[in-house]
């Protein structure tokens, strides 16, 4: 992978088997891998170092939110990736990806928008006020 970056967990805490449907929404840390099917939001737990791996065999239906991402399966909703996402050949995503870093192997597809996060993050903060405003004359100047 590409440097710039934090390096993601690599080891495997769950696996949810190819003949396993969970309804409901997942809330997992460190390293998970989907062969089955999600019919739920699946969110990484704020601050742990978490991956999320769908193989090509996975589906999911619902919102994902993760620092890292691995799809070669079938997602049909928004993916919000924190740091890097990585899209292989048998990826097939139907909605938004909102990302930081992406890798989009020949074969990959989305249908749906690519939004860079950076970019939004920055667009974000020029709109926000700065410290100063609501300050007295007086404390601007010194």
């Amino acid at each position: 992978m590409w440097g710039g970056g934090k390096q993601k967990p690599e080891k495997v805490d769950t696996l949810i088997g190819q003949n396993t449907e969970l309804r409901g929404d997942v809330i997992f840390s460190g390293g998970l891998h989907v062969d089955g099917k999600i019919k739920g939001s699946v969110i990484a737990e704020e601050g742990d170092p978490a991956v999320l791996v769908l193989s090509e065999h996975g589906m999911i239906e619902g919102e994902i939110r993760v620092p890292y991402i691995v799809v070669n399966g079938v997602v049909i909703g928004d993916i919000h990736v924190h740091e890097t996402a990585e899209l292989a050949p048998h990826a097939r995503v139907t909605g938004n990806v909102y990302y930081n870093r992406i890798e989009m192997s020949m074969g990959a597809e989305v249908n749906g928008n690519l939004v860079h996060l950076e970019e939004s993050a920055k667009v974000r903060e020029s709109a926000q006020p700065s410290e100063t405003k609501g300050l007295s004359p007086e404390a601007e100047s010194k």
